[in-house]
């Protein structure tokens, strides 16, 4: 692969974990701001640990995972979490629900799954501590 083509590849890596990871937060904040609330948590609790459990494993997926991803750090470990998370709201909270509703948890997976399949690029904490960010 020649030097262009690696930095366009980079590029593209960087904006997608930037998008992505950046966009959660829109979705995992108020649900932080609701679990350190005083207002009783209502929140799903598909796994069957209380719904204040489940709230704390949806903050950590869309909160530290996201900020991890965006940093690029354990990129595709940090990524599997959200994927999880994504096919739990589109496939169980949005599975009855018109494609509309699911569909926002749909394209949020293919952008994780494509974070874990492509990884982090030469822009990101990963590359940094791995010494190949001088690369592109």
């Amino acid at each position: 692969m020649n030097q262009k083509s690696k930095l366009i590849e980079s590029i593209a890596a960087l904006l997608v974990r930037l998008s992505f990871g950046g966009m959660m937060l829109a979705h995992g904040i108020p649900k932080m701001d609701r679990l350190f609330g005083d207002e009783p948590i209502k929140f799903a609790n598909i796994l069957g640990v209380g719904p204040e459990i489940s709230l704390a494993l949806a903050v950590f997926s869309e909160v530290i995972c996201a900020l991890l991803v965006v940093f690029g750090y354990r990129t595709r470990w940090t990524v599997l979490p959200l994927i999880v998370t994504m096919l739990v709201a589109a496939f169980y909270i949005h599975w009855g629900d018109p494609f509309g509703d699911m569909e926002m948890a749909l394209l949020y997976l293919a952008g994780y799954l494509a974070v874990w399949v492509n990884g982090s690029g030469n822009y990101s904490v990963d590359a940094l501590l791995a010494g190949r960010n001088k690369q592109a």
